[in-house]
């Protein structure tokens, strides 16, 4: 054993450097000190900063051995600094699992701005600066910004913040205390590995595991279809171990041919990657909603499948304007990029068995629906399993259902009699994890003589390797009013990794290829793009949206130019489905006289656990600090998932009938609730989510776990602004005005900080995100946080978020959710502003320098 001594945020400690472990693997492994998190392995994201001596380093490039003499911070150490008060005041965080990295690099800037500068508040362009090497997948880039810049002028100096700190787990993920699925580490704790195929297609033979024991993965017909495919997975006391024990198992192959090329797929070319009807049974769905339209195959093609409106008279109406009046008549082959998910925290689960009890501590978006589907699974009652997901280091949609490190922990840890984690690497999260497959859009659209809207036609092949359910073209039927329109959306099946639902699965690609296509049409028109979606457009949420937008100086300002530098305005619309989870319940338990609200929801750092406990202390009348959230454990009542924009318009509602009935059961009626608490103790009831006035849409649940669609529909329209450098081809957001209708806004401050998120994915799906893999191989390329480049708090635009909180009052609690059109017109927006900055419409996503430069000649 070789020890280093050094101090740790005070305290003198010695450490078994034997093997050379990075210091990340110290602090957390041997210290206990988990708020510093492992995510990228390379210095990419910054999630492992600590400080050594006072200067910021990344812990995961950074050897033990060097720590020899030094004095270490972490997180924990930094605890009541005002870095971390104002990230807390200001909510400068969602999932939390980059938080602690952000403060202790932000910790660093404080000391050295307040230093140079006093109390003087540092720009924007500073603050950016300092952070440019940590990565936020939630994109809480605006709230940090506003945090540091806070904190050095001298507004957190003390505990009395400015007003009720609006998270109610801010102070624990600020700190560092949050403990995630990755950071719980029981007695006796195995670590598992994920044994993967490296071909892109083969029949596997044989698994020789010799001394190893080895859970098998495979699927029924022992075909592995992808590279990364799960084979098979073993355990051991360390993570080095299980690798090692990985390797010694030998997998015997039958390579086959693949088809890897999305053209020729498309053609009815290559290698069939379903050869039959029951192998297509096991195509996994890239989207959120069930395969409700049977589809024909054709080779390795899936389609139609077609939410048309009089397909006949559109496609008659597109093809007499081509001929009488083409200059009313909008076309274009648009093409998107894969953009994937890469939440912070990987897919992680732990897993033991006590006593026929099985235990699953797990990052998901559906606590409930991983318990019930395990107990399905491994055949267990549903009452004999525990899931719990107290918090989630993100999502995004990824992490749904029983997931293969789910699978893989549950079934070694049954077979070691021990509890098992299974966290995946950074590569395996990136190639194996999900992603909003990539598209090929054709569009055609026709305007009559009185400028209205005649006819629309789009026919969407989605690429989303070996999964299938892409329904792009489908949202297209809710926009822009009745006109015919032809809608068929097609799977392009390869053999490569299956995508999954991302935050408004098809809506953003859509509004890529309508939105663009309608901003066209208005230059066509000689009209104003805002006034001509206006007239086009039925929904009275979006028309008071429209009016602001076009009342915004960015609109009215100059644009284009001649110079190398040239900026652009551009506007985009969009539309989402209300969805709700009718069967949610939530149960209200007097304690010590704290009211604690339960549900089996989980909280990936959209704010769910705040929600609920606003919404009982406002139901009950009582300060909140008089009620405890818990969220995050399947055996308690049930609560939605967090996926389809559905969590607040299930639980407010449920939270308010079950306050009204704990009112009743205190015999308080309208009076004083506080005053009964201290002598209700161990007094429980039962809340149910209500019924909207006039119904659902669809009463019946549509999926496990319960899904309806409501009344109406949320609205978004967005007006973005950027510059473009002509020369080098790169396109810098400046800013970006979204406006959005979701009804009334439970928690402002965090549905604020949802929607500048939200804005930053779209940056990032239309400037840089593209998931790539070999052409020859079919293995993903864009492994690591490197090639694989998320936005950073640099490409941060302005972000001005504007709530129309009308139009949902026949839903109880008068909103409904806004997580997912909050996304959906950015990247289209963006491509307005370009055009409208260059004259050159991008057809391609990501619109990257090299495409841009192309379309302008230089």
């Amino acid at each position: 054993m070789r020890l280093v001594e050094f101090e740790v945020n005070g305290v003198p400690c010695a450490v078994d450097v034997d093997g050379d472990p990075a210091a990340v693997e110290v602090v957390r492994e041997q210290l206990g000190l988990t708020g510093t998190k492992l995510v990228c392995s390379g210095g990419v994201c910054g999630a492992c900063t600590i400080q050594v001596d006072g200067e910021p380093r990344v812990a995961c490039l950074t050897p033990a051995a060097r720590l020899g003499g030094r004095r270490v911070t972490t997180v924990e150490g930094l605890a009541g600094h005002p870095v971390g008060r104002a990230f807390a005041g200001e909510d400068a965080l969602q999932c939390g699992y980059c938080t602690p990295g952000f403060v202790v690099e932000a910790a660093a800037f404080f000391e050295r701005w307040r230093a140079a500068h006093g109390r003087a508040r540092p720009g924007r362009e500073e603050i950016a600066e300092a952070l440019a090497g940590h990565l936020c997948r939630c994109g809480a880039y605006e709230g940090i910004l506003r945090a540091v810049a806070a904190a050095c002028a001298g507004e957190y100096e003390t505990d009395a913040v400015r007003g009720p700190v609006p998270r109610a787990e801010a102070a624990e993920k600020v700190d560092g205390s949050a403990r995630y699925t990755t950071d719980q580490r029981p007695e006796g704790l195995l670590e598992g590995v994920i044994i993967r195929s490296p071909h892109a297609h083969a029949h596997v033979r044989s698994l020789e595991a010799g001394d190893v024991v080895v859970v098998p993965l495979l699927p029924p017909d022992g075909v592995v279809r992808y590279v990364g495919q799960p084979v098979a997975a073993v355990a051991a006391a360390d993570r080095a171990s299980a690798r090692a024990a990985a390797g010694r198992v030998k997998v015997e192959y039958e390579v086959l041919p693949a088809a890897l090329d999305a053209d020729r797929a498309r053609a009815g070319e290559g290698p069939l990657v379903y050869e039959d009807k029951a192998a297509r049974k096991l195509a996994p769905g890239s989207g959120e909603a069930p395969q409700l339209t049977p589809a024909r195959w054709r080779g390795n093609r899936r389609g139609p499948s077609a939410m048309s409106k009089r397909p006949a008279t559109a496609v008659r109406r597109i093809v007499e304007a081509r001929k009488n009046s083409p200059e009313r008549v909008v076309e274009g082959l648009f093409t998107t990029a894969a953009q994937t998910h890469t939440p912070l925290e990987p897919h992680a689960c732990l897993a033991r068995w006590d006593e026929g009890t099985l235990h699953l501590e797990v990052s998901t978006q559906s606590v409930r629906q991983v318990a019930v589907l395990a107990a399905e699974r491994f055949g267990v009652p549903l009452d004999r399993v525990v899931a719990r997901a107290v918090h989630v280091g993100g999502g995004f949609g990824c992490k749904m259902g029983l997931t293969s490190d789910v699978v893989a922990a549950v079934e070694l840890a049954r077979l070691h009699g021990a509890p098992v984690r299974v966290v995946l690497d950074r590569d395996e999260e990136l190639t194996d994890g999900g992603y909003r497959p990539g598209t090929r859009i054709r569009l055609a659209m026709a305007a009559d003589s009185a400028g209205e809207l005649s006819a629309l036609a789009m026919d969407v092949d989605t690429d989303g390797g070996v999964s299938v359910g892409g329904t792009v073209a489908a949202l297209a039927r809710f926009m822009y009013g009745k006109a015919p329109r032809r809608l068929r959306d097609f799977d392009t099946v390869t053999h490569r990794p299956p995508g999954a639902p991302f935050r408004g699965p098809g809506g953003p690609t859509m509004c890529w290829a309508l939105e663009q296509a309608v901003d066209e049409m208005a230059h066509r028109l000689g009209q104003d793009p805002i006034a001509l979606r206006r007239r086009w457009d039925g929904n009275p949420k979006r028309h008071a949206l429209y009016d602001l937008a076009a009342a915004l100086p960015a609109w009215s300002g100059t644009r284009g130019g001649t110079g190398r530098f040239r900026r652009g305005v551009g506007v985009a619309a969009a539309n989402w489905l209300y969805f709700l989870d009718p069967a949610t319940e939530v149960e209200l338990t007097v304690e010590d006289g704290i009211v604690v609200a339960r549900c089996a929801v989980q909280d990936m750092g959209t704010g769910a656990r705040t929600v609920l406990r606003r919404a009982v202390a406002e139901g009950l009348g009582v300060a909140e600090d008089r009620v405890r959230a818990e969220v995050g454990h399947s055996d308690t009542v049930h609560g939605p998932t967090s996926g389809g924009s559905r969590t607040t318009p299930s639980i407010v509602p449920a939270a308010a009938d079950a306050a009204a009935r704990l009112r009743d059961a205190l015999g308080a009626g309208d009076g004083d609730v506080a005053s009964r608490l201290g002598l209700a103790h161990g007094v429980r009831v039962t809340g149910r989510r209500t019924r909207d006035h006039r119904g659902f849409v669809t009463p019946l649940n549509l999926t496990m776990g319960g899904v309806a669609i409501g009344r109406g529909f949320t609205g978004s329209v967005q007006v973005a602004e950027v510059e473009v450098d002509t020369r080098l081809g790169r396109i810098r957001p400046l800013r970006v005005w979204s406006g959005i209708a979701a009804g009334r806004i439970h928690e402002e401050r965090l549905a604020r900080s949802q929607c500048e998120g939200a804005v930053i994915q779209g940056v990032g799906y239309a400037l840089f995100e593209e998931r790539r893999t070999d052409p020859a191989t079919g293995r993903v390329l864009t492994d690591n946080l490197e090639d694989y480049r998320i936005p950073g708090i640099a490409d941060t635009p302005e972000i001005t978020v504007h709530f129309h909180q009308e139009g949902f009052e026949h839903v109880p609690g008068g909103g409904v959710g806004l997580g997912e059109i909050s996304t959906l017109p950015t990247a289209a927006a963006l491509a307005n502003a370009v055009h409208d900055a260059t004259g050159r419409r991008p057809y391609d996503m990501p619109i990257r320098p090299d495409r841009l430069l192309e379309g302008l000649g230089t």
